[in-house]
């Protein structure tokens, strides 16, 4: 593995942890008690919160399937999660087997699953760095070994940003690693909104921060403002669940309200 950081830490079940929260919703084993208690009470005020997870997911499928479909060769997933199968790799390798991956996470439970993450095809390469998103020039020294960041790269920032607030640099911290990107590389980004319903998450808003974490949900707006400079591929910046459906898996869900998230995708010109 590359990169690696703080590979003695101990996984810290006292707290919840979105990654762990996010692979209860997906129906996963590698989450702890405190996850599940969070991950609950988020659904009493949102009944949906596995949908939220699945659609999340499926975009993040369709949009790498676009993106190897459409000649890019190399990605770089921050804020990666437990594996679920498929994992990104996987989508990239079928369409493109010779596809780089290089994932990067914190959370040491993802270190310990990372063999999940390493299943490369034989002509193309997977690693994993464990370092933190707010660490770009960290992240992009040890990508750096595994991709050639003279040629494009896919930036995947996926249910990423909400986790970061605007005082903490979530802005800068895309800047940051886009600058260091190619004419040609991709930023994809899902984000999570309380647009349809500001009172609920101003609750969960208050609910992470009493579990002493972030939440940030953004607006379409400040959801298309992270793409200042850049080629937004169609449909440009849309709910998550309309975000090129023709490619496939689309969630079927309960209700018709919108699932509240934003996605899109865009090329560095």
């Amino acid at each position: 593995m590359t990169g690696q950081e703080n590979q003695a830490v101990e996984i810290d079940t006292s707290k919840p942890h979105p990654a762990r929260m996010y692979d209860w919703f997906l129906g996963g084993k590698d989450n702890y008690p405190v996850d599940e208690q969070m991950a609950r009470q988020l659904l009493t005020l949102d009944a949906r919160g596995r949908d939220m997870a699945r659609v999340n997911r499926a975009f993040m499928h369709r949009a790498t399937r676009w993106l190897a479909e459409n000649g890019v060769r190399q990605f770089l997933d921050i804020g990666t999660g437990i594996p679920t199968e498929p994992n990104l790799h996987q989508i990239a390798q079928r369409a493109a087997p010779d596809a780089r991956v290089v994932y990067c996470d914190n959370d040491p439970i993802v270190l310990a699953h990372a063999a999940a993450l390493l299943q490369s095809t034989p002509e193309g390469v997977t690693e994993y760095i464990q370092a933190d998103a707010r660490r770009p020039e960290t992240i992009l020294e040890a990508a750096g070994k595994v991709l050639d960041l003279s040629r494009p790269v896919a930036l995947s920032l996926v249910a990423l940003l909400h986790f970061i607030d605007d005082e903490d640099g979530a802005a800068d911290l895309v800047d940051r690693l886009l600058d260091r990107l190619p004419s040609g590389s991709y930023l994809v980004l899902s984000h999570t909104t309380g647009d349809f319903d500001p009172e609920g998450a101003a609750q969960a808003r208050a609910l992470y921060k009493a579990r002493g974490m972030t939440l940030r949900p953004r607006s379409r707006a400040e959801l298309t403002a992270f793409f200042h400079g850049l080629e937004l591929v169609e449909p440009g910046v849309s709910l998550s669940a309309d975000w090129r459906p023709e490619l496939g898996e689309v969630i079927n869900v309960f209700g018709d309200d919108p699932i509240p998230g934003y996605a899109g995708v865009a090329r560095k010109p």
